[in-house]
C-alpha cells in the first residue's frame, strides 16, 4: 500500500486493514489440530493474528493501525474456509469487540467484521462496529439492527459461487463444503432482504488468489435481486461513505480523486458494459492520469 502511495508501483488506490483478529480456535486459527505450539502471530504469513482477552486485543488493534491499517477486522464467526469452527459459532465475547471498537474510534478508525449468522452480527452492532463483512444468515431482527446502527453490510456471493465450482479440485475440505453449501444457499435471500430494507451495502467479493479474475461476476448476480443504479452506488458512493472518503473517491465531483473508469456502454441499461472490459473498457483513470 505504501508503495502505490508513493508511486514506486502501478495499481489501485488500496485501503488496507493489516492482519485481521482472531481468538483461539478460531476463523483465522489456522495450526493444525494436533499443532499444541504457540501462534507466531505477527510474523507468520497468514491473514490473521491470534489475539485472546482485552489487553491482547487492545495490543494487537494498536499494533495493526501502528503499522498502518485504515480499518481493523475481527473474526466474530466460523467460516468456509476454515474447517473446524460451525458457521453459528460466535467468536470473542462483547467486552473483546468493544475493545476493538474504542481502540479504532481512538485512532480515527473503525471496525469491520467477519460474519455470517445473525447471533454474532448482532453482537458486532450492539458493541458499535461499523461494517459487517458477508452477513449471509441475516434475519429481519438483525436488519433492522443494521437499520439502526446506521452500519454496513459487504455482501460477497461470488466466492461461493466460485468456491463450489472449484473448491473440491483445490482439496477444500468436505466439512468445509458443508459450510459453503449453507452460506451459498441463503446469500442471495439475505441481500434481496437488505436491499428492501435499505441497508447501506456495499460491493465486496471475498475472492483468493486464483479466483480474483471472477470479481466482477459480483455485479451479475446482485443484479438478479437490485437494479443496477444500486449495485453501482455499492461499488462508489457508498463504499466511499464507508470508508469515509466520501467526497474524495465514488463520485464525479470537483476537488475529488479522479479515479475512473470510460466504458463505451451504459450500465444503467446494461451491466455487461462493466462486466466484460474486453469490450468495452477503454480506460483507467488513476488520480487524474490515463494508465
Amino acid at each position: 500500500a505504501r508503495g502505490l502511495a508513493e508511486g514506486l508501483a502501478l495499481g489501485p488506490r488500496l485501503i488496507h486493514g493489516g492482519k485481521a483478529l482472531s481468538q483461539t480456535g478460531g476463523h483465522g486459527d489456522l495450526r493444525p489440530l494436533g499443532d499444541d505450539s504457540a501462534p507466531c502471530c505477527e510474523n507468520r504469513p497468514n491473514f490473521a493474528r491470534i489475539a485472546d482477552g482485552v489487553d491482547a486485543v487492545r495490543a494487537a488493534a494498536r499494533d495493526e493501525f501502528r503499522k498502518g491499517a485504515a480499518h481493523l477486522k475481527v473474526l466474530l464467526s466460523g467460516g468456509v474456509a476454515s474447517p473446524h469452527d460451525e458457521i453459528a459459532a460466535v467468536q470473542y465475547s462483547e467486552e473483546e469487540v468493544r475493545t476493538a471498537v474504542e481502540e479504532a474510534d481512538n485512532h480515527n478508525r473503525y471496525v469491520t467484521v467477519h460474519a455470517y449468522h445473525p447471533r454474532a452480527i448482532d453482537r458486532a452492532l450492539r458493541a458499535g462496529v461499523r461494517c459487517v463483512e458477508h452477513g449471509n444468515l441475516i434475519d429481519d431482527a438483525t436488519v433492522d439492527l443494521l437499520l439502526e446502527r446506521d452500519a454496513f453490510l459487504v455482501p460477497t456471493l461470488i466466492a461461493y459461487e466460485r468456491t463450489a465450482e472449484l473448491g473440491r479440485q483445490a482439496g477444500l475440505p468436505e466439512s468445509s463444503h458443508r459450510k459453503l453449501t449453507e452460506v451459498r444457499d441463503h446469500g442471495l435471500a439475505a441481500l434481496e432482504k437488505a436491499h428492501r430494507a435499505g441497508v447501506n451495502l456495499v460491493y465486496g467479493s471475498d475472492l483468493l488468489g486464483p479466483l480474483h479474475s471472477a470479481q466482477l461476476e459480483e455485479f451479475t448476480l446482485r443484479a438478479q435481486v437490485q437494479p443496477a443504479a444500486d449495485v453501482i452506488r455499492s461499488a462508489t458512493s457508498t463504499a466511499a461513505r464507508l470508508l469515509r472518503m466520501e467526497g474524495e473517491i465514488g463520485t464525479l465531483a470537483p476537488g475529488a480523486h479522479a479515479d475512473l473508469l470510460v466504458i463505451d456502454g451504459d450500465p444503467l441499461a446494461d451491466l455487461t458494459a462493466l462486466t466484460h472490459p474486453q469490450r468495452h473498457l477503454r480506460h483507467v483513470v488513476k488520480a487524474g492520469t490515463v494508465l
